[in-house]
């Protein structure tokens, strides 16, 4: 059913008396499909949907709204209805929602909540944003090490209808240690008379929760989880990590990583977000890489203004600034994108073994690739503006140089930013770019100067 026929049926339903027909659709459908399709309605005729629905279908239906939706909508919803939604929502989706909730309003939900998922809330949502803990689902099973197995089925089968997930079962102690783990599977086809002491595996990989996320989802993905168990600094389990959450996180890092890459990211604060970033942000963010690019590009200028006496004697120098000093800076930010992947991917990791196999990499590949580029500048100068060879000279080094040097040292570039400390994508392309900008005109001029210096002799005379 496609998003325009999906939301007209589900206005209709929604119109009618027949409840259990619109709650039926919505069953069947995908939470993401109803989500896209709902996207064009105002939020008024949304909550009033979700008001039609039971409180557990509405909470699943709400939580796969963006953040920035999810704020709007609430603030549209009866007070009631914010209560059941809190208490029906995953354990990690309420306390990302509960930490963005004002102060008065957390003030006046906690109250209202039952102790258990009061305390929850405030277990997870107590973690800093960008931890494990703070994207921790407290919604696993778990059973004990003294239990049979066939004890621990009828446990799984009375305490599973409301978990995240059940393919992983944890066994923990009385004092919630994590003592291992054991497949669904594995329990299925076990000795129901064994201990699940004998059929868990011991010692399974876990995450701390004051790690960082991405850390977690790092972690799912090399060891092929479908969820990693949380513990925290008392060495106590408090959730998981499933394999959808690692895969919001790395969207998010991906996301984040192109914004950096693109000078459109906050030094110390939340990403820019086309939608949800106040005018305010937007401007500061902005504002403030575009001012240090313009502070290059004023001494990039100033550098080139002083040249005026080359420049006069050999007017045609002047043709080739702008090929020359965007080359470095567009093989800089290729060999930087190519490094910054490999870093996301942990193939290349901060140490003196990585560096020197990426310099014995990428050296060979630019000086190639500066040949190739100077041959066919110097090419394309001789038949388009039938320049002199001393002039193709200064050219098609210049060229080659920029190139090779702007590729090594757009590949260093992120092993410098993640030795002092910050992530290597902040190094952004137009920061390279101009970068290699006032390097380029350094190499440019002094080949001019080196090889063309003759020329002012008799002007100074």
């Amino acid at each position: 059913m496609n998003r325009e026929k999906l939301l007209m049926t589900l206005e209709t339903l929604a119109q009618s008396l027949d409840a259990t027909a619109l709650v039926d659709t919505i069953r069947h459908t995908h939470p993401t499909d109803l989500v896209e399709a709902l996207d064009v309605l105002p939020d008024e005729e949304i909550v009033e949907l979700l008001m039609k629905l039971p409180a557990q279908d509405r909470a699943e239906l709400f939580s796969h709204f963006p953040d920035h939706r999810q704020d709007v909508l609430l603030r549209v919803m009866p007070r009631d209805s914010i209560v059941q939604l809190f208490e029906q929502m995953p354990s990690d989706d309420r306390a990302d929602l509960f930490n963005r909730l004002s102060e008065e309003a957390k003030q006046k939900l906690l109250p209202a909540l039952a102790k258990v998922e009061r305390d929850d809330i405030l277990k997870l949502a107590s973690y800093p944003e960008g931890t494990v803990g703070s994207v921790t689902n407290s919604d696993y099973v778990y059973v004990s090490p003294d239990m049979s197995v066939a004890e621990a089925l009828a446990h799984v089968r009375a305490t599973a209808p409301n978990k995240e997930t059940i393919y992983v079962i944890y066994v923990v102690d009385s004092e919630q240690r994590l003592c291992g783990t054991v497949s669904l599977r594995e329990l299925v086809l076990a000795d129901e008379k064994a201990l699940i002491s004998a059929t868990m595996r011991a010692e399974p990989v876990f995450a701390r929760a004051e790690w960082p996320r991405e850390q977690a989802a790092e972690m799912i993905r090399d060891y092929d989880l479908l969820a990693l168990p949380v513990i925290n600094g008392g060495e106590r389990m408090i959730g998981i990590v499933t394999v959808d959450d690692a895969m919001d996180i790395e969207r998010e890092q991906d996301a984040t990583q192109l914004a950096r890459f693109g000078g459109t990211s906050s030094l110390g604060g939340p990403d820019l977000d086309m939608i949800a970033s106040p005018f305010k942000q937007m401007f500061k963010v902005r504002v403030f890489w575009l001012a240090i690019l313009t502070i290059f590009g004023i001494i990039t200028s100033t550098f080139v203004a002083a040249q005026e006496e080359i420049l006069s004697e050999v007017i045609v120098l002047a043709a080739f600034i702008a090929p020359i000093i965007d080359m470095g800076g567009n093989t800089g930010s290729q060999s930087a994108a190519l490094v910054i992947r490999a870093m996301a991917l942990g193939d290349l990791k901060l140490r003196w073994r990585d560096v020197w196999f990426v310099i014995k990499r990428e050296l060979p590949v630019t000086v190639m690739l500066g040949v190739s580029i100077a041959i066919l500048e110097a090419v394309l100068a001789y038949f388009s503006k039938g320049v002199g060879m001393d002039v193709l000279l200064v050219v098609g080094l210049s060229m080659f140089t920029c190139t090779a040097v702007g590729g090594v040292i757009g590949a260093l570039l992120p092993f410098i930013a993640r030795r002092i400390g910050t992530d290597p994508a902040t190094l952004s392309s137009p920061l390279i770019t101009s970068i290699m900008d006032l390097l380029g005109m350094f190499i440019y001029f002094g080949f001019a100067y080196a090889l063309l210096g003759d020329l002012l002799k008799p002007a100074m005379g």
